[in-house]
């Protein structure tokens, strides 16, 4: 958990300097932290592919055929804790 919350704190730290992150990531730690979760699947390979769920983490969690949200759902049971509800940063998009 070290590593993930060194992690996190460098996407912090990216994020507030003003930059995007696309992350592809299985975690429940950085899954949860993230603002916006897009689920791809219901599958893999040739059964997925499909946007199954996208919102917050914890909108993702109340997905009723997302395993992703089932397995947030239990990731936040067994840390006996809901997301927090997290600000929305402002994007000041500058062009060059």
């Amino acid at each position: 958990v070290d590593d993930v919350a060194k992690l996190l704190q460098s996407f912090d730290r990216l994020v507030d300097q003003g930059h995007t992150l696309l992350i592809i990531e299985h975690n429940l730690h950085v899954i949860s932290s993230a603002d916006w979760v897009i689920d791809v699947g219901p599958e893999g390979g040739e059964h997925g592919g499909y946007i199954v769920a996208a919102g917050t983490p914890h909108q993702v969690s109340q997905h009723a055929t997302s395993h992703t949200g089932a397995a947030l759902r239990s990731f936040y049971e067994q840390h006996n804790a809901m997301p927090a509800k997290k600000a929305v940063r402002a994007k000041k998009v500058s062009r060059s």
